[in-house]
């Protein structure tokens, strides 16, 4: 594929044989298989090891915790030492800790396994944004992650579908098991096929002083936060369904096991149309206008799901209605937010791309600390997490602004 920076042919061309968007788009379907995949076998894990909802709730939090905190390593170690290699260890990880997922005895192993599974999949998310940097000019940036969403889509569409059949033929342990074929496939595309896209290596990216100068520069502008913090929000709001859908469908509305990865997967089909209409919106009106669009969407999203369930309403429909609005949103949301918070740092791409995962990841975590705590066998602490959650990003937008570029058609 060819770039331009400058009207100069930026040397990535020079790999013009190598799939760079398909491996795009492959690093990013790996967080949402590795959440969605297994979501169908959340409640059978309780049963199976005799725990509460909020123990098997650390499984997606502590996943989360690895893939946050891991985000502001991983980035500076990709500007410092290149894309490739940091690539290369991290799918490795991934594999391995997958297989250890899959042959845990106990829930506190498979915890500690999922922890280290994030670790791995962390690298492949953060290099994959910082790829698009790497790759892209940045007026495409946004275009192509939106591009790349739409097929990512894919993921959580069929992951759940899979992985309710997975989990009704083979049990639990077929999802790690899937987990670990995926990453073996990517880590040998990887080794035959990616070019090294860091041109740009910061020799002192890893050093304190270093890192503390990246940091500061990325986290004292305000076109990082105008972006970053809706981003993060908006993923904030899709985790609530991702980590509570299937306790809300399967024990509070009885979706038996088989059907939840269609409602599921009928929700997050959301996702695609909002990347699609993200794909519209951009060279119609720009990203400042689009992510405000966004921001609304989701505000409403919660709004409503909030005073359905305060009317009285309990039905598998309304959940998967919500979920369905609150995608929609996100694929507005997320590709306009990554692209704004990392296009302006073209030597701290990795860095920024780190930052603001983190941050999505640490609201993550306690969106779904607070899902799994509150879960009282009704949908109202879903319903209240999911409209504050709409309000947040809605603010955020309305009180920093929206900071763009404007996008040439």
């Amino acid at each position: 594929m060819m770039a331009r920076h400058n009207d100069a042919i930026h040397p990535v061309a020079a790999y013009a044989h190598a799939p760079i968007l398909l491996l795009i788009i492959g690093f990013l379907m790996l967080q949402p298989l590795s959440t969605d995949l297994y979501l169908a076998s959340l409640p059978s894990l309780a049963s199976v090891f005799g725990v509460p909802a909020s123990t098997v709730q650390l499984t997606l939090s502590m996943f989360v915790a690895g893939f946050g905190g891991a985000q502001l390593v991983i980035g500076p170690l990709s500007d410092r030492y290149g894309r490739r290699p940091v690539l290369l260890a991290g799918l490795a990880l991934y594999v391995v800790a997958s297989l250890l997922c899959a042959a845990a005895p106990g829930i506190d192993l498979l915890i500690v396994a999922r922890f280290l599974q994030a670790l791995g999949c962390c690298s492949a998310i953060i290099i994959a944004r910082a790829i698009v940097r790497d790759a892209y000019a940045p007026a495409d940036s946004a275009r192509v992650i939106a591009r790349a969403s739409s097929w990512l889509s894919l993921a959580p569409l069929l992951g759940p579908i899979l992985g309710s059949y997975l989990q009704v033929t083979f049990g639990w342990r077929a999802a790690f098991v899937a987990h670990s074929i995926l990453g073996a496939c990517l880590l040998a595309a990887v080794f035959l096929r990616l070019p090294e896209t860091n041109v740009h290596k910061n020799p002192r990216a890893t050093e304190l002083a270093g890192l503390a100068d990246n940091f500061r520069l990325v986290l004292g502008a305000r076109e990082f936060w105008a972006n970053a913090l809706p981003g993060a929000l908006s993923y904030g709001a899709i985790f609530a369904f991702i980590s509570g859908s299937s306790l809300v469908l399967i024990r509070v509305l009885h979706v038996p096991t088989a059907w939840f990865g269609y409602c599921f997967a009928f929700g997050v089909s959301g996702y695609l149309s909002g990347t699609i209409v993200c794909r519209r919106l951009l060279p119609r009106f720009g990203q400042g206008a689009t992510q405000r669009i966004g921001a609304s969407m989701s505000l409403a999203a919660g709004a409503l799901f909030l005073a359905a369930v305060a009317l009285g309403v309990a039905h598998w429909s309304l959940v998967v209605a919500a979920m369905f609005l609150t995608m929609l949103a996100h694929g507005i949301n997320f590709p306009v937010a990554q692209s704004g918070s990392v296009t302006p740092f073209p030597q701290q791409a990795g860095t920024a791309a780190g930052l603001m995962g983190a941050l999505a990841m640490a609201i993550a975590f306690a969106v779904g600390t607070a899902v799994g705590a509150s879960f009282n066998g009704t949908l109202y602490p879903l319903a209240l997490i999911s409209c504050a959650l709409g309000a947040a990003i809605f603010a955020s937008v309305r009180l920093l602004g929206a900071l763009h570029a404007p996008v040439t058609p």
